[in-house]
Parts: C-alpha cells; structure tokens; sequence
C-alpha cells in the first residue's frame, strides 16, 4: 500500500531537514516508536501497536538509505516483526522539503507492507491511520522545533557571546590528546521518560473508517431485528 501525506511545519527549512534526518531526535515524534541502539547509520528499535486488547510490539532496523542536503529530500528504510507472532512490517518512506513564506512543507510518501494482525484493517482503515499518524507525528515534531526556539532565545537572552569567549577556559593540545576517544560499535540509546506505555493505537486511529466500513453492516442487522420484533407483535 502506497500513502501520501503532507503537513506544514512553521520551521525553516534548513532547521526542519536537519531535524527530520537525526532519527534519533525524531524517532519519539512517531506514536509507539522507540530507538533502542544504533551502530553507523543503522538504527534498531520497536513499535508497540494496539488493535484492541491485545498489543502487537514489533522489533527492527531503520535507516537513513538516502540524504539529498541540496534538494531537501530523505529516504528511508525501516523493516520490523513481531516479537511474539509471525507477522511483519516494512516501510519505504521519502520525504521533500518545500521552504514556504512561514515555514516548511514535507511531503511523505510511504510504500507500507503489513501482515498479521494490523493487516485485517484493509487498504481504506489502514489509509486513515496512516493520516492520523501523519498529524500525530507532525504536532510533536512542531512542539520539539518550537521547544528548541524557546531555548535559543532564553540562551542568547542571558549571555553574550563575546563575554562567553572572554571566560571560557582554552583547550591546550595536551587536553585533546587526553580527550576520551569515542567507542567504536553499537551505542544504547537511553530511552525517554514516560514512554513505556507509548503505543500505537489501531482502533483509536481507525475510529472514524472503522465506522464507515461498519455502518451498512450495523443498518442490516437493526432492520432485521426490527423486522423480527415486528412479526413477533403482530
């Protein structure tokens, strides 16, 4: 199934392209998502979905397969399975970058591939979650990027950077060479506080097209029992 969503973000475009390719700043943005380690351009992680009562956890990678610094696009490659059960998921996602008068538009692109139990929604429900997710993940992105403007104002705000310069202590060459060197592999990704219970909600998302796909269904069977009620009253 191939998406496509677009939302605006009241961002530059340089600062939201910047952003939007640090996965590991922006992975919390996605609803259920969690970054567990990464090693290179690699990262690993889960998914939690509800569909119900019952939570599906997905495990898997994602990657930066392409950044286009010039044109403003990003591609991106993510594959996961249940950790429980056999189904799987996998995304093909591209993003591009327009620069507006007060922001930026991004344009999403998702090639989606589902199975197990998530997949029982059909290409329509599956459509309208992918929307919410979009909204979802672009509220949170704007909070993020209106949070780090508040900082940057608060930081100027308070200190120069001439006197910044004046105070601050100099590096001698013997400092960098005793500088700790950064470890080579996988690195943890600590996770963010209050995510636990994270998690993707089908049924919530799928609200308002599960109910479409449902109300003929619900018509028949009100008039069938109407029709019954009817007959046993004659």
């Amino acid at each position: 199934m191939e998406f496509t969503n677009e939302f605006f973000v009241p961002s530059d475009i340089e600062t939201t392209f910047a952003t939007l390719t640090d996965l590991e700043r922006v992975a919390p943005c996605l609803p259920g998502a969690t970054l567990e380690e990464v090693d290179g351009d690699t990262y690993t992680g889960r998914c939690k979905v509800k569909v119900g009562p019952v939570q599906v956890t997905y495990r898997g990678t994602a990657r930066l397969a392409e950044v286009d610094h010039d044109n403003k696009t990003g591609h991106i490659e993510a594959s996961g399975k249940e950790t429980r059960g056999t189904g799987t998921a996998s995304a093909d996602v591209r993003a591009s970058l327009v620069e507006k008068d007060e922001g930026t538009t991004v344009t999403v692109v998702t090639d989606l591939n589902v199975t197990g139990k998530p997949a029982q929604f059909g290409r329509g429900v599956m459509a309208e979650v992918g929307t919410r997710i979009i909204d979802t993940f672009a509220e949170r992105l704007r909070e993020m990027l209106e949070a780090d403007d508040r900082l940057k104002t608060t930081a100027a705000a308070s200190a120069t950077a001439g006197d910044a310069a004046a105070t601050a202590p100099q590096r001698t060459t013997d400092d960098m060479a005793e500088a700790p060197v950064a470890p080579s592999g996988p690195r943890h990704i600590e996770p963010q506080p209050g995510r636990d219970d994270d998690a993707l909600d089908m049924l919530d998302m799928a609200g308002a097209a599960t109910l479409k796909r449902v109300a003929p269904l619900v018509a028949v069977v009100a008039a069938i029992a109407g029709l019954i009620w009817w007959l046993r009253n004659r």
